[in-house]
């Protein structure tokens, strides 16, 4: 694939998934904000749009393990929602509590002598209790809706349309696509100031990892899973 401005950052990274890892270390959004064109992206990010569009030029071919979310394309979608459940969701499930206690032991540590970390706590609490209803509310309402629709199923829901429950989500994945906008700037990018120990990088570490996970989770769902529900369900309604 050959990127322009005019690329959405969406189509980009569908086809290109070796421009994922790029656009993240660069703070150009691709999940959220899989919408806008690439010189959109770099512009809300503050970033020089052909700078990065030359830094993607430069980008080597990927290795054999690179994520490719265009796969999930061909795949069913009760298989996707599958693998977010088994492999997004599990992970938050996982990670969320461990996160939870390295702060506070870091809090405890050096909140005296980096009170940006207050933020931090406070930004991850909310973080957290915006997470935890939004896996449940997929899992128990939106996952299994389009799980019927696709099998052909009578929908059992409070809703007319799969549109419903979707604006939701992707209201909600806003609102933690700016939560982690602001970790990261409070965190200095998750830089482990000079005095910090081996639990606060542990934690600058698992906050990242978090970062990276979330905007694929929501790059999934946004760009694949939602966009095929609605088209599913117009071929249905005919």
């Amino acid at each position: 694939m050959t990127p322009d401005l005019d690329t959405k950052v969406g189509d980009l990274v569908l086809a290109w998934p070796q421009a994922m890892r790029y656009l993240e270390a660069q703070g150009v959004d691709y999940c959220c904000g899989g919408h806008r064109t690439l010189r959109e992206a770099c512009e809300v990010a503050g970033r020089a749009p052909q700078d990065i569009l030359a830094g993607l030029a430069s980008l080597e071919a990927p290795a054999a393990e690179a994520p490719a979310p265009g796969a999930w394309m061909n795949a069913s979608l009760a298989d996707l929602t599958t693998h977010i459940e088994v492999t997004h969701h599990a992970y938050l499930r996982r990670e969320l509590p461990r996160l939870d206690t390295l702060l506070e032991k870091v809090l405890g540590a050096h909140g005296e002598n980096h009170p940006e970390l207050d933020d931090v706590f406070d930004l991850f609490q909310a973080l957290a209790s915006d997470l935890m209803p939004h896996l449940l509310k997929e899992e128990q309402i939106l996952f299994p809706f389009i799980k019927q629709l696709e099998a052909g199923q009578p929908a059992t829901a409070c809703f007319a349309s799969v549109q419903s429950p979707i604006r939701v989500m992707e209201s909600e994945h806003e609102a933690v696509g700016g939560l982690l906008v602001r970790l990261r700037a409070t965190t200095g990018g998750y830089q482990v100031p000079a005095d910090g120990c081996a639990t606060f990088r542990a934690l600058y570490d698992g906050l990242k990892a978090m970062e990276e996970d979330l905007h694929l989770h929501i790059y999934l769902e946004n760009q694949i899973l939602h966009p095929r529900a609605r088209m599913l369900e117009a071929a249905i309604q005919g």
